[in-house]
């Protein structure tokens, strides 16, 4: 087995995608292809094969290798509640929420599961793709370091350090890297390549020569700006943007402070009949919407409190008094309803917060965590489709006799007795293009003759063409390192 680590030179300089991009490449030239992020942070998650959790990045990019996502392609998964605290989720499980200060104690017994999984998942591929997080410069960091370079060190995989043109300073990015890295570490790195260009890569001519001389590094590459990466799911909540401004359909999703599960959006911004709207913190929520979504949230009751910061309970108000449709899926749908308690401060500090009162259903937080994967359907359009639970918390209450959904034999979710008010735990269901089309037709009149799942294999097939015309593959393949029998 071979293995390769892709690090960013800064944070967000395309890693997952150029994995994403890089495995598919890859994978069209006949290879088994496994993807690897020792540790990642983010809200948003993806319940796997095997009943875990991982990264939506990482399920992204398993999807590239024509693989189902399994919890050793992320073994450690860090998903923040509050401003300094985060659950810490190991090998798909939830283990512990630790303060931001108290991590670093715990990152060196993570070492241990995290290369269990990856040369499990060696085992299984010609070529494991790993991606960093952060950047290996962050060199205050790198005691007990399982991210970047402590990784990399510990398995012997070589490092492709990427370096982000878009936000300039990009020579200072990578030539900086090598000057505060140790020798050791930087000796790993075989090597650089430039991301987002835009314009003329030759006009970089002189500076990729400098950065190469510089550092003694091989430049595997300058990469243009993928203009199709809008067709792929956004990694981090900063990506999320309005899309399709010209839809008539037009659908709300307030950008609350501890989003999570954010992809299940990516079809709605898809559909050419349907504009949809991310509004963020202090901008009211638009008066001419026709559905608002309430996403999920890493901490309801933390979020809770910010969506009413902004307003956005009384912009919702009054969008329900004119006659519009709300939609909330998971920590959304719990927001809905009438009181949220969490006595043993599951989510942040014990007690309980009263709801925006929308759906007759009170919600009791419980350690349990659901991690399943369903096929459900739906009650108002009798359309099955797939998604998946990921959170913890029971709703029950009189808009329960109403149900979303049916999930093999069991009600789902709650709805208002006007039928226009909607609440779910339900994510991913926007992917399922028949559901989707008759949810939309059936709140606008919305025809929809998108297929979402060809959209996105579509975009990663030109994210690999992409590549191969701009980056030395050949090259980086014979860099990579044998690293298992």
């Amino acid at each position: 087995m071979r293995a390769l680590m892709v690090q960013g030179a800064g944070s967000n300089v395309g890693k997952s995608l150029l994995v994403a991009g890089l495995a598919r490449a890859y994978r069209r030239r006949g290879l088994e292809v496994r993807p690897f992020k020792p540790q990642n942070m983010s809200n948003n998650a993806a319940v796997t094969a095997d009943g875990g959790e991982i990264g939506r990045a990482q399920a992204l990019q398993a999807l590239a290798c024509g693989v189902e996502p399994v919890t050793d392609m992320n073994p450690v998964l860090l998903k923040p509640e509050t401003e300094t605290g985060a659950q810490v989720v190991v090998q798909g499980r939830r283990v512990d929420t630790v303060r931001a200060r108290d991590y670093a104690a715990l990152k060196p017994k993570l070492m241990a599961p995290v290369l269990e999984s990856f040369n499990r998942l060696g085992k299984q591929a010609d070529l494991v793709l790993v991606e960093g997080a952060g950047s290996p410069a962050e060199v205050n960091l790198r005691a007990g370091d399982i991210a970047n370079m402590g990784f990399a060190r510990a398995a012997g995989v070589p490092v492709l350090l990427v370096g982000d043109i878009d936000r300039g300073g990009v020579i200072a990015q990578i030539v900086g890297t090598k000057a505060v890295i140790d020798r050791e570490d930087a000796d790993l790195i075989c090597g650089f390549a430039i991301n987002k260009f835009r314009g003329d890569p030759r006009l970089f001519d002189e500076g990729y020569r400098l950065i190469a001389e510089r550092t003694g590094w091989h430049g595997f590459g300058v990469v243009p700006w993928f203009e199709g990466a809008h067709r792929l799911p956004a990694e981090d909540a900063l990506d999320l943007r309005t899309q399709n401004r010209d839809g008539s359909f037009h659908v709300v999703c307030p950008v609350l402070s501890r989003i999570a599960n954010f992809d299940d959006l990516d079809p709605l911004g898809a559909e050419p009949g349907v504009r949809l709207t991310m509004v963020r913190g202090g901008a009211p929520l638009p008066g001419d919407a026709d559905l608002v979504i309430l996403p999920g949230t890493k901490s309801t009751r933390g979020d809770l409190a910010y969506l009413r910061a902004q307003g956005w309970d009384v912009d919702l108000a009054a969008h329900v008094r004119r006659g519009g449709f709300v939609l909330g899926l998971c920590g959304g749908y719990q927001m809905l309803g009438r009181r949220i308690v969490d006595a043993e401060g599951l989510e942040g500090p014990p007690g309980e917060t009263e709801g925006l009162g929308l759906l007759d259903i009170v919600t009791e937080m419980v350690p349990e965590k659901q991690l399943t994967r369903v096929s459900a359907r739906h009650v108002g359009s009798g359309t099955d489709f797939s998604g998946y639970e990921i959170h913890i918390g029971r709703s029950d209450g009189a808009d329960r006799a109403r149900p979303f959904a049916q999930v093999e034999g069991r009600d789902e979710g709650a709805i208002s007795p006007d039928g226009r008010i909607m609440g779910s735990y339900l994510h991913g269901l926007f992917a399922s293009n028949g559901f989707r089309a008759a949810f939309l037709e059936g709140l606008g009149g919305i025809a929809s003759g998108l297929d979402h799942g060809a959209v996105v294999e579509g975009a990663l097939d030109d994210l690999a063409a992409h590549l191969e015309a701009h980056m030395d593959l050949d090259a980086l393949l014979q860099a990579a390192r044998h690293v298992m029998e």
